[in-house]
């Protein structure tokens, strides 16, 4: 009897990249590897979308859309080459408006996909409608998802078959257009046996002629025995990656699943053993000057507990080294199912997984629900749409106060077409005062990374990757004893001071920080000449200035915003005064306790 063929798509240089290295991997040093796995017989790849799109704008100094062309030049016209959305929210972690949805849909058929694979992280339909309908207009195919998780041991209310059931309901009761329907486990952590009762029903709603797919990670240690009951229970495809970056926070590994399916009644793609070796060798061989987190490789058996994605899991940690906070990561992972249960059960997928992770991160940096992270807060009060169940009323509450919202029932799309901040025209004419062009493509650019996205269309953004070469350079730089210019942070007798430092004969400027460095911080810090510091709250990069000297202040206004882990981060002056001066810049990385501004 022939065997089943199943389809499997290749997610090395999409989810692969972003579940071991952030989405920080430059295109010249893996395209070998694409020319490796079309050799191979590859014919079906993730190659864009997602977390990568912004990954290449905010720390590769690349254009998604020139990675996606070449990419599409590599393995030619027939390859089914397909991308990552997230609904309203495209490949951002806002809700765009419905001009930006679409240019996103017409962008990426421009550029080589064929397939975009949809989801909405809370499983709200009414969110997939209007970007299904643009990305059929624009001649591209269409994959609906179902998002899946375990809930952390004790809850329910979501997230069980009944629930996926109801969700697919929805879905063919919207008369949305589909080709093909993916459950998709960004944290790997739905039980094996819950999937193939899912699968099942799904074939059973859907009929034989529908593709289903199952898309999931090895980060809880259970995707073969996962990826085995799908495929038993009538699945058509599942998403495999290449080592070395499958397995762990990834996708398991191509060679895996080959040979887990030895002997069974399944043909994986056609793919032969002695190809996807070689392919396999070439992708080490392009990576291996990159440094590979350690968390990228292993598999927890406490992620049921504290639902975190792979995909976001390595790219949270690579911001918390950049941020120097990697020794919070148990805390944070610690405090995230807390977030899940009063949150209303929300996919851990991103945007929603990002959501989670910054409000566990406040939590841990600032006290439990001492600050409502926004996205968090946004989420809980319905600016995302409905979430699974209702989420806890005293955060809805707290949500409202700290943000100054209210809660609301409103469509998403709506909300973000009134605000002007969001027009495509808001963003051509930025474009046009920076002397930036204002190609579609630019202005898709702009609107999905922001200021960011400014930066890189001015070539100012940074180039922030991890290779082992550049590392023992800077180890060298810092055996010369020579410091370049900059701000830095100094300890004297136990206390930190902010230092400006400066070749040549220049004013420098020296200020104490908040507090002695096994000390936290007071509400009021005396500064050198009399006035009361305004500390950084965490490690971060300055990104608003809200005052400027001789400005008045009341206690407990805003005057500067710090971004760290993709969340923005108030600083509250500590009291009521004058601002006597500004010791810090936009853009600058500070630390925590370092003196931002000081107020007499």
């Amino acid at each position: 009897m022939a065997k089943k063929f199943i389809d499997i798509m290749d997610t090395t240089f999409r989810d692969g990249f972003q579940s071991v290295f952030g989405g920080r991997v430059l295109m010249d040093d893996f395209f070998p590897a694409v020319e490796a796995a079309k050799h191979a017989g590859i014919t079906h790849f993730e190659f864009g979308g997602g977390a990568r799109f912004q990954s290449l704008y905010f720390y590769l100094q690349e254009d998604a859309f020139k990675m996606m062309d070449k990419f599409r030049s590599i393995v030619g016209p027939d390859a089914n080459l397909q991308t990552l959305s997230r609904g309203i929210n495209t490949v951002m972690l806002d809700t765009g408006s419905r001009e930006l949805v679409d240019l996103h849909a017409k962008m990426f058929a421009k550029h080589g996909t064929t397939t975009i694979r949809n989801f909405d992280a809370l499983n709200d339909v009414k969110n997939l409608e209007y970007s299904a309908q643009c990305i059929r207009n624009h001649g591209l195919k269409h994959e609906a998802v179902v998002t899946m998780m375990d809930l952390p041991p004790g809850c329910e209310g979501a997230h069980d078959v009944a629930f996926y059931e109801k969700t697919l309901r929805s879905i063919l009761d919207s008369n949305l257009p589909f080709d093909s329907i993916c459950f998709k486990d960004a944290s790997g952590t739905a039980n094996p046996n819950k999937i193939y009762e899912t699968i099942k029903m799904a074939r059973k709603l859907l009929g034989d002629d529908t593709h289903i797919r199952l898309h999931t990670h090895e980060t809880a240690g259970v995707s073969v025995a996962a990826y085995l009951a799908a495929l038993d229970a009538g699945a058509n495809g599942i998403d495999l990656a290449a080592s070395p970056v499958s397995g762990g926070t990834s996708q398991p590994d191509i060679l895996t699943l080959l040979h887990a399916t030895k002997g069974t009644k399944y043909d994986l793609g056609g793919l032969e053993v002695s190809k996807i070796l070689t392919y396999e060798e070439t992708l080490k061989d392009c990576l291996s000057d990159y440094m590979m987190p350690p968390e990228a490789t292993q598999v927890s058996p406490l992620i049921p507990f504290s639902p975190m994605p792979g995909g976001a899991l390595t790219a949270n940690t690579q911001m918390m080294r950049d941020d120097n906070t990697l020794d919070k990561f148990p805390e944070v992972i610690n405090a995230m199912q807390e977030v899940v249960e009063k949150g209303g059960f929300g996919t851990s997928v991103t945007p929603v997984s990002q959501f989670y992770w910054q409000q566990a991160y406040a939590n841990v940096m600032f006290g439990p629900w001492k600050q409502i992270a926004p996205g968090y807060g946004k989420m809980v009060l319905g600016y995302f749409g409905d979430t699974p169940t209702a989420p806890d009323a005293d955060i809805i509450k707290l949500a409202s106060e700290k943000l100054k919202l209210e809660p609301t029932n409103e469509n998403p799309l709506d909300l973000a077409d009134k605000d002007p901040r969001k027009s495509l025209d808001a963003w051509k004419e930025r474009l046009e005062i920076e002397g930036i062009a204002a190609t579609e493509e630019n202005i898709f650019i702009a609107a999905a990374c922001e200021e960011k996205g400014i930066a890189f269309l001015k070539g100012e953004s940074p180039l922030n990757i991890r290779k082992k070469s550049e590392q023992e350079e800077i180890k060298e730089e810092k055996g010369n004893n020579t410091m370049a210019d900059g701000n830095y942070t100094v300890v004297v007798d136990g206390k930190k001071f902010s230092v400006q430092v400066a070749q040549g004969d220049v004013d420098i400027k020296v200020a104490p920080s908040a507090a002695p460095v096994a000390e936290s911080a007071p509400a009021e810090v005396p500064s050198a000449s009399g006035g009361t510091e305004v500390p950084a709250s965490v490690n971060g990069n300055v990104w608003k200035i809200l005052v400027k000297a001789g400005d008045k202040v009341e206690k407990g206004q805003v005057v500067a915003i710090l971004e760290a882990m993709k969340m923005e981060i108030d600083i509250e002056a500590p009291c009521a005064g004058t601002i006597a001066s500004i010791n810090v810049a936009a853009n600058d990385a500070v630390e925590e306790g370092q003196t931002l501004a000081v107020i007499s």
